[in-house]
């Protein structure tokens, strides 16, 4: 008991020194009073007095230079006097809250930051590694708020207001962005930003991360390569896209590859790589366009590869009929929290596509869709790790054999709440190597040796 609360003390004293220092870094120019009011002051004068829309049109350095020549004139005509300093913040505050995102703008430049949520305009958390932290960064009111959240989602055309009160947008750089107000919130504006990165990850990035072993990341890439069916199945924010984006890099670029997402986050750089959004309705109600709707179109549009970024729906049935049909290596993610529960899912999913099946057949034709199985998931500590990897296979009397090849084995928590743990085989050959042969990729079996020796059984049945 004791060892635990000295190990509950220790974190809390990270998490403290932390958020002290996030606080130092970013934090500690938002309580100015008077560069605040100043930049409110000079922000009412330039929209006012110069042609904004002309100011936004320069480069970064050119507007910058800009608002600086006219703030200073500005200065220069009330006998402003500041240090340069907190002209330099002035000038920074007067072009984020003018043009940017206002005090989302440092969060936003920081790499190392991968998730933003506002809980009300005094609450603003970021993800770091892994792990939430709590900044000192505050909006003045809730007005403020809702002024940053309509910037963000007028460009696109869309509205949020209490007769639409969730709204999903995206930022230039292509984060992700949820916004929800009262009276569905109850805590005011709430705002959920996914950042991407600007140069993806790749599959030797993860790896060294710890996400996968060597042996797993060469049998992810041979079998992408090889033109299997992958789902990959995870829980919110366990690295499903990040994952898929990467695995997507061992298509040939000589293949054709149509990509279909409900709101854009992949970054392939073959040649020969369209994508598809899907599309919300209107303030009418009118005009949307569906996953379901994309998957089908993209079946005219001759591809070599189909990658939808989550099945959610009744596009579940249309995907797994795609590669029933001759669309082999299409890829695709998954909300589930096990391969069972991903069968699970798709079954359910299918059913909402109208298809009145017995649920065998329905089981059946999952099956004959699907070649394997990647699960991921986010740990504890915050670190995202595939868990399995399983080959999905129909026995001999019938029966669906979900067989994992490798996964994950958790042997306990370290001293600063890490998770320990290690990648292991299982023991089963699997059966795509000789469909890694057809293609000209050899893999030595020895990789799929367990520790310790011996053949495990296959997982379970469905």
């Amino acid at each position: 008991m004791a060892l635990f609360k000295r190990k509950q003390e220790q974190k809390t004293a990270e998490d403290e020194s932390s958020r002290t220092t996030l606080a130092a870094t970013l934090a500690a120019p938002a309580f100015n009073p008077y560069i605040d009011e100043l930049a409110e002051h000079y922000k009412t004068r330039l929209l006012r007095e110069t042609n904004l829309e002309r100011l936004t049109s320069l480069g970064s350095q050119e507007m910058r230079v800009a608002i600086e020549r006219l703030v200073s004139q500005y200065m220069s005509e009330e006998k402003v006097v500041i240090p340069r300093s907190e002209k330099e913040l002035l000038l920074t505050r007067l072009i984020n809250e003018s043009v940017g995102l206002g005090p989302l703008e440092p969060l936003l430049a920081d790499p190392e930051i991968t998730e933003i949520s506002i809980n009300g305009h005094n609450l603003v958390y970021i993800e770091k590694r892994g792990r939430l932290e709590l900044t000192d960064l505050k909006f003045r009111d809730e007005e403020h708020l809702r002024h940053i959240v309509d910037r963000i989602v007028a460009p696109l055309g869309r509205r949020i207001d209490e007769s639409s009160p969730m709204v999903d947008a995206r930022l230039k750089d292509g984060s992700r962005v949820n916004a929800v107000i009262p009276p569905i919130s109850l805590n005011g504006t709430l705002v959920s930003i996914r950042k991407f990165r600007k140069e993806p990850y790749l599959m030797d990035d993860l790896q060294q991360f710890g996400s996968f072993d060597e042996a797993m990341s060469c049998y992810i890439q041979a079998v992408v390569e090889a033109k299997m069916n992958v789902l990959i199945s995870g829980g919110t924010g366990s690295g499903k896209t990040t994952l898929l984006n990467a695995a997507a890099r061992a298509i040939p670029h000589y293949e054709r590859i149509i990509t279909i997402e409900d709101s854009a986050e992949l970054k392939l750089t073959h040649p020969n790589c369209v994508g598809l959004e899907a599309r919300p309705p209107n303030m009418e109600g009118k005009g949307e366009i569906t996953i379901r709707q994309l998957v089908r179109n993209s079946l005219r549009m001759r591809p070599d590869r189909i990658i939808v970024g989550e099945v959610r729906g009744a596009e579940a049935f249309d995907m797994l009929q795609a590669m029933n049909t001759g669309h082999e290596g299409s890829l695709t993610t998954v909300h589930a929290n096990s391969p069972l529960d991903a069968f699970n899912r798709l079954e359910g999913m299918v059913v909402m596509a109208g298809m009145d099946l017995p649920s065998a057949i329905v089981r059946e034709y999952i099956v004959s869709a699907l070649d394997i199985i990647v699960q991921v998931m986010r740990l504890s500590d915050g670190t995202r790790k595939i868990v399995s990897i399983s080959e999905v296979a129909k026995s001999e009397d019938k029966r669906v054999e979900v067989q994992e090849i490798f996964r994950f084995h958790r042997t306990g928590i370290g001293s600063k709440g890490e998770v320990l743990g290690y990648f292991t085989p299982t023991g089963i050959i699997p059966r795509s190597l000789e469909r890694f042969k057809v293609f000209g990729i050899e893999l030595d079996e020895s990789m799929f040796t367990a520790k310790g020796g011996g053949r495990r059984e296959p997982s379970y049945s469905v």
